[in-house]
């Protein structure tokens, strides 16, 4: 049975903990006003907010959906603490929290359309806290990951080593209680496996990994594209303050690095790159261009965390995804604030022009106005944009590549 299964949250710690457990769900964030709603108690509160969620994003579906909403409250001696928002905040509320016992409330709301069900649930689950010293809790704060979490803390972040110990459900602490879900699932006749989803694989055996830079315009194209991307990233674009720092500690990940010829030439212009590919045998070339820079991984579950890249780049990947959503999710999960996201759009449809053809609307996930709108649900601004030129055609006439820019808010 095929479910579409929507998370109406933005949180990239659920997200993160869906996928690890073989789930891939469409993220739509509701929009809701948490700050303006009030209960009777911390964990009725963290359900309130999880039904709203989740009845504001069925509310602008249009198709039948299984949506989730989640809310997570904790509550220290009676006391509701959500996320802190400002460094003043987080720290006071780390200094109150400091050698405490608190109960860490996740609200469960899950809405199936198709067969009108609501089911609300909450669980609970007992954190105990470290006696922080001042100067810990202050070079947390600096971090920036305590402003925009439930409760000032995470236990599977930066934050892990001050929590000393749990009772009960440990992804109930991260943001959500797989168990909780699998069992609510059930109850609208979906079992968990139904779930499980594999993304899409590009592979590239030996033989066409060995020809695949001769045939993609080789070190012309790959140069010019590097380039282009070079004059888009915020430490090297014209009339930009931001300096790269000695030591070059700006982080650039491209996503399907392939041969690495890009990276490479990325590299020699001066920038610190990694990149990450599926193809084992565009990897052993990648390794010679960037030793020990690269990795096997999937760009839509990213082996990196959060708020870790200061720029991603992905050069003719997008338009090869049945469905790019979940790479563009990554990218914001990853991206440091201010950072911005780099790639290639619309490319088969300037091919296609090139050639004298119409448009092919069956492969339009690199379609500028799709990416828009995906990016924007992630807090990605679409705020610059060039081109590059490709190898000649017949009519000696080289076509040129749109490369867009979007900046994390």
């Amino acid at each position: 049975m095929s479910v579409r299964f929507v998370l109406a949250s933005s949180s990239p710690a659920r997200l993160k903990t869906l996928r690890a457990a073989g789930v891939e769900p469409e993220v739509i964030v509701s929009g809701v006003d948490e700050d303006n709603v009030t209960a009777e108690s911390p964990g009725e509160l963290a359900r309130l907010l999880a039904t709203l969620k989740a009845r504001a994003v069925v509310a602008g579906l249009t198709e039948h959906a299984t949506v989730l909403g989640c809310d997570s409250v904790l509550e220290i001696d009676g006391v509701a603490y959500g996320k802190p928002g400002t460094p003043d905040a987080a720290r006071d509320r780390l200094r109150e929290m400091r050698g405490k016992t608190g109960v860490l409330h996740t609200g469960h709301c899950l809405i199936d359309t198709s067969g009108k069900q609501e089911l609300r649930e909450l669980e609970s689950t007992t954190v105990y806290f470290a006696d922080l010293t001042d100067e810990e809790i202050d070079a947390y704060v600096d971090t920036g990951e305590p402003l925009v979490v439930a409760g000032s803390f995470t236990v599977d972040g930066l934050g892990g080593a001050f929590v000393t110990g749990i009772e009960g459900d440990y992804h109930n602490v991260v943001g959500l209680s797989l168990p909780l879900l699998r069992r609510m699932l059930a109850s609208v006749g979906i079992s968990w496996p139904a779930l499980w989803q594999s993304s899409p694989r590009i592979q590239y055996d030996d033989t066409e990994a060995a020809r695949y830079d001769d045939t993609r315009g080789g070190f012309a194209r790959a140069k010019a594209a590097a380039e282009a991307v070079h004059s888009l990233l915020p430490w090297t674009a014209a009339g930009s303050s931001t300096e790269v720092p000695a030591g070059g500690g700006q982080r650039v990940l491209e996503l399907a690095v392939g041969t690495g010829i890009v990276g490479a030439e990325l590299v020699a212009l001066g920038n610190l790159v990694h990149g990450v590919d599926l193809s084992e045998s565009m990897l052993q070339r990648a390794r010679i261009r960037l030793p020990g820079h690269v990795a096997a991984a999937d760009a839509g579950r990213l082996p990196v965390a959060d708020r870790r890249c200061d720029a991603v780049v992905a050069i003719w990947l997008l338009h090869l995804l049945e469905d790019s959503s979940a790479v563009i999710a990554e990218v914001a999960r990853v991206l440091r604030p201010d950072g911005v996201f780099i790639t290639t759009t619309e490319k088969s449809d300037s091919s296609r022009y090139a050639d004298g053809r119409g448009p092919n609307d069956t492969r339009s996930q690199d379609a500028l106005s799709l990416l828009v709108a995906q990016a924007a649900r992630h807090g990605l601004t679409l705020d610059g944009a060039t081109t590059f030129p490709g190898p000649p055609r017949n009519t000696n006439e080289s076509p040129l590549y749109p490369l867009v820019r979007f900046r994390r808010t």
